[in-house]
């Protein structure tokens, strides 16, 4: 990237009156627009993003396994009123810091408490979703234009990433929410540090907040994707002396008073041990090779970028190939340094897993609206072969997507989901109409179709289809056999070979996880306990029983698909013979 002495003096915002150049619609320039003209865009993010993430968030059983276990931890905090320190049963979890588990907290504790569903716990990530979509859109307004601002909060909405985190309690949807925040700020900075302009007192306090919740939520994420863009901006631009806008000095004191308490106490509750483990046995890990076996080499998250931010993916590579030739221009320009070093540096660390390239996705959503808005009113222009041969690509991951919705309870369950059929065959014939319309030189209305059809896939997917696939959730059933033959509320429980958070969360803190011959001790000490034991187990548990002259009685007998494992497990449940 190169700069030239007319670019910095170039400013993003309105041209001065006289000059000729056409102004941006804005409130403050004519006559002042109607209350539903200002609140449409707002209320409209709102309602796709409701459309989106509401199915299936109550029927949706707890996810395994990040999802149960963070909010396994979060309840274990509630039990015990030590919201510093996390743990898991007798376990500490010293991975991420506090921030999210706090605002499940929060949320579960108006929603029933320890008692609360899981769907208490997934409320935060809806909420952040639903902030990082309006933030955008608040955000791309000023860097480009309301037009691409809406589209591009539209997109980053339904993207089928965005709309998975959405529906987990876990950390990733609070971190969307504080990356837009604080890289909407910085952009906002660094466009008027470019024209001159001062940056004002709001936007540096505003990055600063956003940077320090961020690190609440997932320690250094935020941070690393906010020093790569700067020090992208600052080679590109060959100075950094509009940084002088965010007000360091003062904003890292602002940042450091947010996180500093929390960090002491987590520092002295566990005598240095959170910071330890932190960083010594889950990020030096990551960076070192592929941590719990989700190593992947470079291009990993490329390949699977037609996927995740499907359907913007339709447009996605033409956007970035004219976001190339327009990179001197600043907006562009700062969303290229957001993307560009961040993402080589998540493809070249060792682990991987799809939702770490989610802080990125509101610069690509930006970038791919920027294009296609600047299509929509030139004349239809048939792309080239190149372009085509992605649309192709595009439209057979569309297709992929679908065939997988109506195979997946065939597959499971040996049964056809019917109500699944017309809205998959509607979403089917939009992908199609979206890749003709694209083939023809229409990328707004191809894209438009494209959201509206994948929408309607994904709230039948979550909101139907999964949470009926019975084989896929083994902890319910075999909450449902406890829950049915259960002496009393208290009694203990035991599960041999099947040690999955959501049981635990579902069955409660106390649930003994261990082999089969230690679950058989534990039902000669327990008179009124209850065994879960995997068929794997089962000889080790039979065999110590009758070496305890422990008669024993099969209640039910459950079979699913653990999709932790990759492997069938079938769990019967025990009681002491009567």
């Amino acid at each position: 990237m190169t700069d030239t002495r007319a670019e910095r003096r170039g400013t993003p915002l309105d041209p001065p009156p006289g000059s000729g150049a056409p102004r941006r619609a804005s409130p403050a320039f004519g006559l002042a627009p109607s209350l539903t003209r200002r609140l449409g865009p707002w209320l409209g993010l709102i309602a796709l993003c409701l459309a989106l993430y509401v199915p299936g968030l109550t029927a949706l059983p707890p996810v395994d396994r990040d999802e149960a276990r963070f909010a396994q931890a979060t309840k274990q905090m509630m039990e015990s009123g030590d919201y510093v320190r996390i743990r898991y049963q007798d376990e500490a979890r010293n991975k991420k810091p506090a921030g999210i588990y706090w605002a499940q907290a929060a949320s579960a504790s108006l929603l029933g408490g320890t008692a609360a569903p899981i769907w208490a716990y997934r409320l935060p990530s809806l909420a952040a979703l639903t902030a990082a979509v309006l933030l955008l859109y608040a955000a791309g307004r000023r860097l480009f234009e309301p037009r691409t601002a809406f589209l591009a909060a539209s997109l980053l909405a339904a993207s089928l990433l965005a709309v998975v985190e959405a529906h987990l309690a876990k950390t990733d949807a609070g971190l969307l929410a504080t990356t837009v925040a604080a890289q909407g700020a910085l952009g906002l900075i660094y466009l008027r540090g470019r024209a001159g302009v001062p940056a004002g007192w709001l936007l540096p306090l505003g990055f600063w907040i956003a940077l320090a919740l961020g690190i609440l939520i997932k320690g250094p994420v935020l941070p690393l994707v906010g020093a790569l863009t700067i020090a992208a901006l600052g080679v590109a631009d060959r100075s950094l002396a509009w940084l002088k806008g965010a007000r360091p000095a003062l904003g890292i004191l602002v940042a450091a008073a947010i996180v500093a308490p929390w960090g002491l106490a987590i520092t002295q509750a566990t005598d240095g041990a959170f910071l330890a483990d932190a960083v010594g046995k889950d990020l030096l890990p990551k960076l070192i090779g592929g941590q719990e076996s989700h190593g992947a080499p470079p291009g990993y998250h490329v390949l699977l970028l037609a996927v995740g931010f499907f359907p913007a993916s339709l447009q996605v590579a033409p956007a970035l190939r004219a976001a190339w030739r327009q990179r001197l221009l600043p907006a562009e320009r700062f969303c290229l340094a957001w993307l560009v070093p961040a993402w080589l540096v998540f493809e070249l660390v060792p682990t991987k897993l799809p939702h770490y390239v989610l802080p990125l996705y509101p610069a690509l959503a930006l970038l791919t609206a920027r294009f296609v808005i600047g299509l929509a009113s030139s004349e239809p222009a048939t792309p080239p072969r190149w372009v085509r041969a992605l649309l192709a690509l595009w439209f057979a991951v569309a297709l992929t997507i679908v065939g997988a919705a109506l195979a997946l309870p065939l597959v499971v369950d040996q049964r056809i989901d019917w109500i699944a059929l017309v809205p998959a065959l509607a979403s089917a014939l939009a992908a199609g109409a979206a890749l003709i319309y694209a083939w023809q030189g229409r990328p707004l209305k191809s894209t438009v179709i494209a959201v509206a059809g994948a929408g309607v896939l994904f709230a039948t997917v979550f909101g139907t289809v999964l949470p009926r696939v019975d084989g896929l959730w083994l902890s319910r059933a075999a909450t449902e056999m406890v829950l049915a033959h259960r002496p009393a509320a208290r009694a203990p429980v035991v599960a041999a070979g099947y040690a999955e958070p959501s049981l635990v969360f579902l069955l409660g803190t106390p649930t003994l996880l261990t082999g089969g011959g230690a679950a058989a001790a534990f039902l000669a000490e327990h008179v009124d306990a209850l065994a879960l034991v995997a068929a794997d187990q089962d000889a080790a548990f039979r065999t110590q029983a009758a070496a305890l002259g422990l008669g024993l009685q099969e209640l039910d007998r459950r079979i699913g698909y653990n999709y932790s494992r990759g492997r069938w497990t079938a769990l019967a449940l025990y009681r002491r013979a009567r």
